[in-house]
């Protein structure tokens, strides 16, 4: 058993090495091959193998066994044509065309139409069939037709030889097992190729599930009107909803409102024009959300929209041409790609708005700047010439004040800017101390009634007893009430009105300073803390300034825990309001030591005191 079981493997093995390389690729037509190859080559050589036992049996042949012998070397000649060529009709055509001339030289001889070898006639059409090719089948069918027509017409003019009638039905007998056995190998050949082809089916299907299943993507099939009619096991994680969810216009539901025309006409153009479409919409993703208290079983379901990629195509349509058209589609999950996308297109904006905005602050610092340094090289021009200009002591200091308050002013304005810098970069270091709170808030405001008395703005301080000591960087402090008392009178017409006021609530100190000036504007409003931003543009501006005021006040507050809010209508005034809390040491954010240097214009205002001395 173990030797029949070897040699059917070696012949299996060698019939495997004549098929053509062309068809090793697809099982089923290196099948066909097979069965082609293998019983010609069998058959023709176990019929060529009994031929020299029949001629010790029988004798000399005759001269038509002769010929039927030696036809059986044309089926060993179509199976080496395959093997060479590969081309399995060719090869099925010349199969039929031997097969039908051996039938018919044999018939001729003994009876014609009535032979025992005419039955196999009917064998060359069923033989042709395993080429799966209706060509083959109807040239065997011809070549079948052809040689019983033949036969017939032979002998109906008596030109066929005369025969022995003693053993017609032992021929007879002997032509109709043959052929029935014959067509049982073929029927054999023909389930060994229906067997060949259900299992590649099967093992084709069984790979397209595995890759459906494992596929993150979601493979959709749609009908009439974008209608689901398949969708791969892949939606029930993208859209958290079982199969059986989105048949039919379930998975349109889904859709996001707004997205739905462009979903629809997506598919309904690749359905009519029959180019592929892409688009992205949001589609509705259920989660199971767990509050904590109810089990697994009892969670209830949340729903977020979700970005989706689908990119569809027409199916290739019925061979009838009958039928709507189908559209296959894949989805794909692309929150985080738009989620980017947003991100960057955010950031781009506050990249071009900062650019904006700096390029105004530049624009409004050509005031700024120039100004107070032209009044420096142009009174020190004027001193270092005193002899020739023939200056006098009183203007002397006159010109050396000019130049020290131009050098202040100069120095405000960098040192405005290196803060903000410091503040954006977390270098801004500041040192908490105990301060009685009410004192500060009250030097300020002596500081700028000067500027109040002389923009003629009323300037009005109101503080409670006993407001309490604060904890927090005292020269930051008093930065932030300059800046915001400043800016309250410079914004604040002629005959208008300053009120700062000051309470203590629930560990806090709440500063509020208001004012009846110009307002700012519900658009501009949002925008108030931005570095560089001023509220009106520089075209209509009537008071200077570098738009670093509120933004360095807005850093100091954060640097000490605290919050401001500034609420303001256009034309009838603002109200900021400062909460900080009494001990800024619990409360501030944690900040890294400083190690900039912070480089001024000390060396201009020292120079413009000396002058000033000695021209006293």
């Amino acid at each position: 058993m173990y030797t029949s079981v070897s040699l059917l493997k070696s012949i299996r093995d060698y019939v495997d090495t004549l098929v053509h390389p062309s068809a090793i690729a697809d099982g089923l037509t290196a099948s066909r091959h097979r069965v082609f190859i293998a019983p010609r080559l069998i058959g023709s050589v176990a019929a060529l193998a009994a031929f020299q036992i029949y001629l010790v049996m029988r004798g000399v042949p005759s001269a038509l066994e002769v010929m039927v012998f030696a036809w059986l070397v044309l089926p060993i000649l179509t199976a080496y044509y395959l093997s060479r060529t590969g081309q399995l009709e060719n090869a099925h055509v010349f199969s039929s065309l031997a097969l039908t001339g051996l039938v018919t030289a044999v018939a001729s001889e003994t009876g014609g139409i009535a032979s025992f070898a005419a039955i196999w006639l009917v064998v060359v059409p069923f033989e042709a069939a395993l080429s799966a090719s209706r060509r083959v089948v109807a040239l065997a069918s011809t070549f079948s037709l052809a040689a019983g027509g033949l036969l017939h017409f032979l002998g109906t003019q008596a030109m066929l030889p005369p025969t022995d009638g003693s053993d017609a039905g032992t021929l007879a007998a002997l032509g109709i097992i043959s052929a029935a056995l014959y067509a049982t190998g073929l029927a054999f050949g023909a389930e060994s190729l229906a067997r060949t082809s259900s299992w590649l089916l099967y093992a084709e299907k069984d790979l397209y599930r595995l890759l459906a299943r494992n596929m993150t993507d979601v493979i959709t099939r749609h009908g009439r009107n974008g209608a689901v009619l398949f969708v791969s096991p892949g939606a029930e994680t993208l859209f958290g909803a079982k199969v059986s969810e989105l048949h039919s216009h379930r998975l349109f539901d889904r859709v996001h409102v707004a997205d739905r025309p462009a979903y629809l006409t997506a598919l309904a153009d690749a359905a009519a024009l029959g180019e592929a479409r892409s688009v992205e919409f949001r589609v509705r993703r259920d989660a199971p959300a767990n509050d904590g208290a109810a089990s697994a079983a009892l969670a209830s379901v949340t729903s977020q929209f979700i970005w989706v990629e689908m990119r569809c195509r027409r199916l290739d349509p019925a061979a009838d041409g009958t039928g709507d058209p189908e559209v296959v589609a894949v989805m794909r999950d692309v929150t985080e790609r738009k989620q980017l996308e947003e991100a960057l297109d955010c950031a781009r904006a506050e990249a071009d708005q900062a650019n904006a905005s700096k390029v105004k602050f530049l624009a409004n610092m050509s005031h700024e700047l120039r100004t107070p340094l032209n009044a420096v090289i142009g009174f020190s021009d004027l001193l270092m010439n005193e002899e020739r200009m023939r200056l006098d002591g009183p203007r002397r200091q006159e010109y050396a004040k000019l130049i020290n308050d131009s050098g202040t002013h100069l120095l405000s304005v960098v040192n405005g800017i290196l803060d903000m810098s410091k503040m954006e970069t977390g270098d801004f270091e500041i040192s908490p101390e105990p301060f009685a709170s009410a004192q500060v808030i009250g030097n300020c405001c002596d500081i700028l009634a000067l500027k109040a008395r002389e923009s003629g703005v009323d300037l009005t301080v109101r503080l409670p007893a006993g407001l309490p000591d604060l904890t927090a960087d005292k020269r930051a402090f008093k930065q932030i009430l300059l800046n915001l008392v400043s800016n309250a009178v410079k914004f604040t017409d002629h005959g208008g009105r300053v009120t700062v006021t000051a309470t203590a609530e629930a560990g806090d100190i709440v500063v509020a300073v208001e004012d009846t000036g110009v307002g700012i504007s519900a658009d501009d409003l949002p925008r108030i803390g931005q570095p560089f931003f001023q509220a009106r543009g520089a075209y209509d501006r009537r008071h200077d300034g570098t738009g670093l005021g509120l933004s360095i006040v807005q850093g100091l507050v954060g640097l000490h825990g605290g919050e401001l809010n500034i609420a303001s209508r256009l034309g009838e005034g603002t109200r900021v309001t400062v909460r900080l809390p009494i001990n800024c040491e619990t409360a501030r954010p944690v900040r890294k030591p400083s190690n900039v240097a912070h480089p001024s214009f000390d060396r201009v205002v020292e120079a413009a005191e000396v002058l000033i001395k000695k021209t006293a």
